[in-house]
């Protein structure tokens, strides 16, 4: 089973276009197992508070779904986010470009937000 990291911005774009994650998701790897770090979650906190309510992350469903793994306090998220998807060769979920970069180098599955309204296995930069 494939496992998915879930970084905050991209969550959040998978939030304001609006789709359905965990069918485009399995539409790409077949059932999958998400995960989301600590620090990803403490980000996703506060910005769904500073959201509009219009505009809601989906907090519950996402944490109701994913499993959480613990990171260290003095740890970038981003480089616990490539040290864990190196370690275990698991795929990511992001927009962030230099994160994507980095992935793909290392030749791991990038999944990103594609023309606002599909997820996207990235095979070139």
């Amino acid at each position: 089973m494939q496992r998915v990291l879930i970084d905050a911005c991209g969550w959040v774009a998978c939030m304001d276009a609006q789709l359905n994650v965990e069918r485009e998701l399995e539409a790409l790897f077949g059932p999958c197992e998400w995960i989301v770090l600590s620090a990803v979650e403490q980000e996703l906190t506060q910005l769904h508070q500073d959201r509009p309510r219009t505009k809601p992350l989906l907090l519950s469903m996402l944490l109701g779904k994913a499993t959480k793994m613990a990171t260290e306090e003095a740890t970038h998220t981003d480089d616990a986010i490539w040290a864990l998807a190196v370690e275990h060769g698991w795929a990511t979920l992001t927009v962030d470009t230099a994160l994507k970069h980095r992935l793909f180098e290392a030749n791991l599955p990038v999944v990103e937000v594609r023309q606002n309204n599909h997820l996207y296995l990235i095979d070139s930069l």
